[in-house]
């Protein structure tokens, strides 16, 4: 008990820090790729954004239409505070993106939408939120055969 409340206010105070990055820049997001990519207008330029530290089911996954659909409910037409955090090799930004101040990413972790990628990502509250969301049986977690996104792509390419 004593140790998940230490990762939940951790968790919390995180996601307080991470929205006021100097680096952070508001936009308004024009499109949704699928779940864990949108577009995002910048002044007068388009920017395509991976969500950093997820991966949401494929399209031609199980759950990939529903990722996309929370996605876009979420973010779509809305003003967007985007915190980069690196370039990918496709040049796309992978960025933290905050809609009313609430974190897209962590939002689809939550919902049981999106694995934490921890290739890319060591964020204790990421790891946490998927690991709620399993033991809840949430979202593509209700799916005793969920495969995640980076195995299915590397079937795919086969």
């Amino acid at each position: 008990m004593k140790n998940s409340l230490s990762r939940t206010i951790a968790c919390v105070l995180l996601s307080l820090l991470l929205p006021a990055g100097l680096l952070a820049w508001p936009g308004k997001v024009i499109g949704i790729s699928d779940g864990d990519s949108i577009t995002v207008l910048k002044g007068n330029r388009r920017v395509q954004i991976r969500l950093y530290g997820i991966d949401c089911p494929e399209a031609g996954q199980a759950f990939g239409k529903k990722a996309r659909q929370f996605t876009s409910a979420m973010a779509y037409g809305n003003n967007v505070e985007v915190d980069p955090v690196d370039t990918d090799v496709h040049g796309r930004t992978v960025a933290w993106v905050y809609v009313d101040g609430k974190s897209l990413n962590e939002a689809l972790v939550k919902a049981g939408l999106a694995w934490h990628y921890k290739r890319h990502s060591s964020h204790a509250c990421l790891a946490e939120l998927e690991r709620r969301a399993r033991d809840k049986k949430q979202g593509l977690w209700s799916d005793p055969h969920a495969m995640a996104p980076w195995n299915y792509r590397r079937l795919k390419k086969k």
